[in-house]
């Protein structure tokens, strides 16, 4: 019982290390006047990390393919202090992407971040038989 009371004792001094060096303590907003564009983000992850970057003082513009969850994503950011815009996209579409980038430059006078979260698979089945058109997408 002691191990584990050690073991536990550890990884909470661990945990709290890193949570420090990942606040921000050190350096206020060190994303200023930086503007991100995150896709696939208004949920799970791609949330997660419009969220941080939106903290460490981004503004970020949240896309997903459909228009309610853009809305709820941005209010909800919104609604913590954080500078967030978003705007329908699928990745899937070209015109889709190309219209989320003018967005965010015609609003924001560019893109300094891109994080591609979005995952887009047509194929099911054994990996090895995917073909290379198929990774590409």
């Amino acid at each position: 019982m002691q191990k584990v009371g050690l073991l536990l004792g550890l990884c909470a001094r661990a945990w709290k290390s890193v949570r420090m060096a990942s606040s921000g303590v050190t350096r206020r907003d060190p994303l200023a006047n930086k503007v991100a564009l995150v896709t696939a983000s208004t949920e799970g992850i791609g949330f997660s990390i419009a969220r941080r970057l939106a903290q460490d003082g981004a503004h970020v513009v949240v896309s997903s393919r459909k228009q309610q969850n853009v809305d709820r994503a941005v209010t909800t950011l919104q609604g913590e202090g954080l500078s967030v815009t978003g705007t329908v996209c699928h990745v899937g579409k070209a015109e889709d992407r190309e219209r989320l980038v003018a967005t965010a430059v015609k609003l924001h006078g560019g893109v300094d971040i891109l994080v591609s979260n979005a995952a887009i698979s047509p194929f099911f089945g054994n990996l090895v038989d995917a073909t290379e058109e198929l990774w590409d997408k």
